[in-house]
């Protein structure tokens, strides 16, 4: 197991498209958290002054967790659009052991998508709070957990990514599905269904970095007054929701003819 991790591993190190996704991460996470930063103090925003005007930039990660899990997604699925499964099997015959395989090593990687979303973010919020001659509203503690629930979840999506690709071959299909899951379905589901957010995987991994519920950790307006799940809760959900998705993958897809 350890060495088909270290492969993995070696396979993400060394295709572009590992550094692209970390890019556009890092890109739209800075923009995203200037934007909220310079609208704090509006009609719609709290100044930075405040602890909820100061978490409103610190928590805008959504971006990095949304490509955190299409970064699992395509680790997997990745191996049928380049049609290298068929050597993965041969070399690890023992297929439930190349999807763990790839959900640990997806998920390493998909920590470090949360710490350059988290210092970026935070980053910006506190860079504003300075130019602006404010105290921080916030404690370390409090900007310290928000850091390391960014990078647990930005993890978790990863491994779940990595679960959803092998059960949905098509990389294409996969990430467009995952597109609209994380931008409109959890939150036109949250506002349906009072208190659903909180049990659905994109919009529970980004509160774990302090987003509010029903913002997806983009930072739009919120209006919902419903509390998230505990943080040993929301991985519970995570791990338990990888661990269903893994598990139908292995008895349906990943057990079919890769040819």
């Amino acid at each position: 197991m350890i060495r088909l991790v270290h492969v993995e591993l070696l396979k993400l190190r060394t295709v572009r498209s590992t550094y692209g996704m970390l890019a556009a991460a890092a890109l739209l996470t800075t923009l995203d958290a200037v934007l909220i930063a310079a609208q704090s103090g509006s009609s719609t925003r709290p100044p930075l002054f405040t602890a909820a005007g100061l978490r409103g930039p610190i928590s805008t990660i959504g971006f990095a967790l949304l490509l955190s899990w299409i970064l699992g997604i395509t680790v997997s699925s990745g191996e049928f659009r380049n049609r290298t499964a068929t050597l993965t099997y041969l070399a690890a015959p023992r297929r439930g052991q190349v999807l763990a395989a790839k959900a640990i090593a997806a998920g390493f990687v998909g920590a470090v998508f949360g710490v350059v979303g988290v210092l970026l973010s935070t980053g910006v919020g506190l860079a504003f709070v300075a130019g602006d001659g404010y105290s921080v509203a916030l404690g370390g503690t409090t900007i310290a957990d928000y850091a390391l629930g960014a990078v647990v979840g930005s993890a978790l999506l990863a491994a779940l990514g990595v679960a959803v690709g092998s059960l949905i071959r098509a990389q294409l299909g996969a990430v467009v599905a995952i597109l609209l899951w994380g931008f409109f379905v959890e939150s036109t589901l949250s506002n349906l269904v009072k208190g659903l957010g909180s049990y659905l995987p994109f919009t529970a991994a980004t509160t774990l970095g302090g987003a509010p519920l029903a913002t997806g950790g983009f930072g739009f307006p919120n209006s919902s007054s419903a509390s998230p799940l505990p943080f040993p809760a929301v991985v519970v959900l995570l791990v338990g929701i990888t661990a269903a998705v893994s598990a139908l993958a292995a008895r349906t897809t990943v057990t079919s003819d890769v040819t």
